[in-house]
C-alpha cells in the first residue's frame, strides 16, 4: 500500500528500520531519535515520550494495538509530548542507557517495550515498560500515568524539575563509577561453576525457573572449563541442559531453530520469536559439546538449526535478524498443532493408525494440548521410543503448518549478529568442514556489504543506504569472525583486517579505562555481563589477547591484561553474571597457544588441535619446516614430528 492510502502517516515513514516503519501509520506523531525531535521539545516546552522496542517483540505489538493505534491515547501524546521511537537493534547504545535508568529507578531489570518520559532537556522523570490500556491489578493504565505526569509538569513544575535533577544525579553516579585495577586468579573459575550449580534446575535442566532463557554463553564457558580442567559438573550441567533444550518446546521440532526463551521452567512453551543471535550462540555451544562428546543427536541439532536459519533468514549471502512470535495476529499460531488436524494430515499421507499414535505421542501433540485453545507445541517425549518415518512425518506437519502465514521476518541485516553466526559456523566445522567454508563466505559478504569507503556500518537493508556507523559489538564480533577466517584460510588479509579493526575500536570506544557501545555524543558504557547475547567488550578484550598471540605482540597482550584488571573486581564478586569474561581469566592465567607449521602440514596441526581439544588454540601458517607451539610470551615446543609435538603440548597444559 502507498502512504496516501493510510489514514495517518508520521515522520517515521522516512526511516529504514522495519520496527520504526511498523509505527509510521500510527495516529501518534512519532519522531525518530535526533535533534529534530529534541529541538521541537525545547521550542514547544513539551515532555518527551520515548518508546524503545524491536520489530518482533510481542508486547511491543500489544502496546501498539492497545495504545499507539488508539486515537484518544494518540491525542494525549500529540497534545502534550514529543514522541520518539527507537529500535533497540538499530541503537543498542540508547537502549542500554535507558535500561540502566529503569533498573536504577525500579530496582529490577526492564524489558521491551521500554517507556521513558523526560523533560524537554532530556532529564528522565519516569521509566516503565509495557503499560496496559486499562488499569490492571498489577499496573495503572497508560493514560493514567501520562495524564498524571502532564498534570505534574503543568501545575507543579518545580516538583518535576527537582525530581528530574535528582534522578539525573543518581544516573550520573551510577554510570560514572570509575573502575579500579584488581588482581584475579583461576579460583574464580571454580566459583563460577559452583554459582551456576546453585541456580541450576536439576529437574528440568537449565538455569533458573521461568521465564527460562537458553544462557548459551554460560554453557559455552562451562564447556571451555571442562576442556581445561575436566570439571565433571561443568560438562554434565551443559550436556543435560543442551539436551533438554533440544528436546523441548523451545526448539522448533518440525523445522529446527530455537525460539528466544521458554515461558515456563520445563522448556514447554516458548515465546515464539526466533532471533539470529540465539541460534548462533546455541550452534556454537552444541558444536563445543560435539567436540567433547560427538553424537548423532548433537549433529542433528546443529544441522537442523543451521538449515532453519538458512531457510528462513539467509538472503543475499547474509542473515536477517529475527522472526516474530505472532502469525496472523495470534502468538504462536503458525507453530502449534491441533491433534485431530495433525492426525488427519498424517493419515492422508499414508501413515497407519499405530504409527500416527506413536508420532503424536513422541511429539507431545495431544487432545488437551499444552498451549491455548487445546493446541500443542511439539516437544520430544524422551520416554517414548522414536517412531519410524519421523523425517517424513515432520515434512507432513510442516506442510500442514504452511496453511498459516509464516510470522513477519525483520529483514534488517546486522554486522554484529552475522559475525556471531560466522563464528558459530567456524565452530560447527568440527561436525563438517562445509560449515567452515560457509563461515568464510559469510565473512566475505559482511565485508562486502557492510563496509563503504573503509567505514564499517552496523546494519544493511537491501536497497537502502548505509547510515548507522559500526558499534562496539560490530567491531568486536566481526574481529572474532576475522580471526576464525584467518585461522581457517591462512589468508593474512583477514588477520590484517582484524588488527586494523581492533586499533580503530580502541580509538573509538575505549576512553579512560572504559569501553563504550558507540562512538557518538550519546555515551553508554558497554556492559560486562552477557545479556541477550555475549558481552561485546569482553569479546573485544579476548580478540586483543588473540591478536597479541598471533602477532607475538607483548604490548598488545599487556594492554589486554590491563583491560582485564579494570573489570576483575566485578568478575570476582559475581562470576556467574559474566560467563564470557571467565574465559578472559583462563586466557590470562593459562594462556593461548598457536600451532605453527608450513602449509603442507596444516592438516597435521588441525589433528593436534582436535586431539588436544584446548579451547584457546589457533593454527598459524609458517614457512619453517619445524612444527612449533607458542604462547604470547614464549615458544615452548619444537618438533618435526606431529605426535611428539602433541605430547609436549599435553604435558605443558597439565602443569
Amino acid at each position: 500500500m502507498h502512504a496516501t492510502e493510510y489514514k495517518y502517516t508520521n515522520n517515521l515513514i522516512h526511516e529504514d528500520s522495519p520496527y520504526l516503519l511498523q509505527h509510521a501509520h500510527n495516529p501518534v506523531n512519532w519522531f525518530a531519535w535526533g535533534d529534530k525531535a529534541f529541538d521541537k521539545a525545547k521550542k514547544e516546552k513539551k515532555l518527551i515520550f520515548l518508546s524503545i522496542g524491536y520489530s518482533t517483540c510481542h508486547w511491543c505489538h500489544v502496546m501498539e494495538r492497545e495504545t499507539f493505534e488508539d486515537v484518544k491515547s494518540a491525542k494525549l501524546l500529540n497534545d502534550n509530548f514529543i514522541s520518539i521511537k527507537v529500535d533497540i537493534e538499530e541503537r543498542p547504545d540508547i537502549d542500554k542507557y535507558y535500561q540502566d535508568v529503569f533498573y536504577l529507578l525500579n530496582k529490577r531489570g526492564g524489558g521491551w517495550p521500554l517507556t521513558i518520559v523526560m523533560t524537554p532537556q532530556r532529564k528522565v522523570i519516569y521509566a516503565g515498560t509495557y503499560l496496559p490500556k486499562e488499569r490492571k491489578s498489577y499496573s495503572p493504565s497508560f493514560r493514567d500515568v501520562m495524564s498524571f505526569l502532564v498534570d505534574k509538569y503543568k501545575n507543579s513544575p518545580d516538583e518535576i524539575q527537582k525530581s528530574a535533577d535528582s534522578i539525573e544525579h543518581a544516573i550520573n553516579q551510577y554510570t560514572n563509577i570509575k573502575s579500579t585495577k584488581d588482581d584475579i586468579n583461576l579460583s574464580v573459575v571454580g566459583k563460577f561453576v559452583q554459582d551456576v550449580k546453585a541456580s541450576y534446575d536439576n529437574i528440568y535442566k537449565g538455569i533458573g525457573k521461568s521465564p527460562k532463557f537458553p544462557h548459551a554463553s554460560t554453557f559455552d564457558t562451562l564447556l571451555d572449563i571442562y576442556k581445561v580442567t575436566k570439571n565433571k559438573d561443568a560438562l554434565s550441567m551443559s550436556e543435560d541442559a543442551l539436551r533438554a533444550m533440544a528436546n523441548g518446546g523451545i526448539n522448533d521440532q518440525i523445522e529446527g531453530g530455537f525460539f528466544r526463551y521458554s515461558t515456563d521452567g520445563a522448556w514447554t512453551i516458548p515465546h515464539f520469536e526466533k532471533m539470529l543471535y540465539t541460534n548462533a550462540e546455541l550452534i556454537q555451544a552444541y558444536s563445543k559439546l560435539y567436540s567433547i562428546k560427538p553424537t548423532q543427536f548433537t549433529t542433528n541439532v546443529i544441522e537442523q538449526t543451521i538449515a532453519n536459519m538458512d531457510a528462513r533468514f539467509l538472503s543475499v549471502g547474509l542473515y536477517k535478524s529475527a522472526s516474530d512470535a505472532d502469525s496472523e495476529g495470534v502468538e504462536g499460531k503458525y507453530f502449534v498443532f491441533d491433534e485431530k488436524e495433525a492426525a488427519n494430515a498424517l493419515k492422508k499421507s499414508g501413515f497407519d493408525k499405530k504409527n500416527i499414535e506413536n508420532i503424536l505421542e513422541y511429539l507431545s501433540i495431544t487432545s488437551i494440548g499444552n498451549f491455548e485453545n487445546e493446541k500443542s507445541n511439539p516437544m520430544i517425549d524422551s520416554e517414548v521410543l522414536k517412531p519410524k518415518n519421523m523425517l517424513k512425518a515432520k515434512e507432513v506437519l510442516k506442510k500442514l503448518r504452511s496453511k498459516v502465514k509464516y510470522p513477519f521476518i525483520d529483514d534488517k541485516i546486522l554486522t554484529s549478529w552475522n559475525s556471531l553466526m560466522a563464528s558459530a559456523l567456524f565452530e560447527a566445522g568440527v561436525v563438517d568442514e562445509k560449515y567452515s567454508k560457509k563461515a568464510l563466505a559469510l565473512v566475505d559478504n559482511i565485508l562486502e556489504k557492510l563496509q563503504k569507503d573503509g567505514v564499517l556500518y552496523h546494519q544493511y537493508l537491501p536497497g537502502k543506504n548505509l547510515k548507522v556507523k559500526g558499534l562496539l559489538e560490530d567491531y568486536a564480533f566481526l574481529t572474532d569472525a576475522l580471526i576464525g577466517s584467518y585461522e581457517y584460510s591462512g589468508d593474512k588479509r583477514y588477520l590484517n583486517k582484524a588488527l586494523s579493526l581492533t586499533d580503530e575500536s580502541i580509538s573509538k570506544f575505549y576512553k579512560n579505562d572504559t569501553w563504550y557501545l558507540s562512538d557518538t555524543d550519546f555515551k553508554s558504557s558497554a556492559p560486562l555481563e552477557d545479556a541477550s547475547y555475549r558481552s561485546a567488550q569482553v569479546v573485544m578484550i579476548k580478540d586483543i589477547y588473540t591478536l597479541a598471540l598471533l602477532k607475538g605482540d607483548m604490548k598488545l597482550y599487556e594492554k589486554a591484561d590491563l583491560m582485564l584488571s579494570h573489570v576483575a573486581s566485578k568478575i570476582k564478586n559475581h562470576p556467574s553474571a559474566y560467563p564470557e569474561a571467565i574465559k578472559l581469566v583462563i586466557i590470562s592465567k593459562k594462556g593461548q597457544i598457536d600451532l605453527k607449521g608450513p602449509k603442507a602440514r596444516i592438516a597435521e596441526l588441525r589433528k593436534i588441535k582436535k586431539d588436544v581439544n584446548y579451547p584457546y588454540m589457533y593454527i598459524v601458517q609458517d614457512e619453517q619446516d619445524m612444527l612449533q607451539a607458542c604462547t604470547a610470551k614464549q615458544c615452548f615446543a619444537f618438533s618435526k614430528d606431529a605426535k611428539e609435538l602433541e605430547q609436549t603440548i599435553i604435558r605443558y597444559l597439565q602443569k
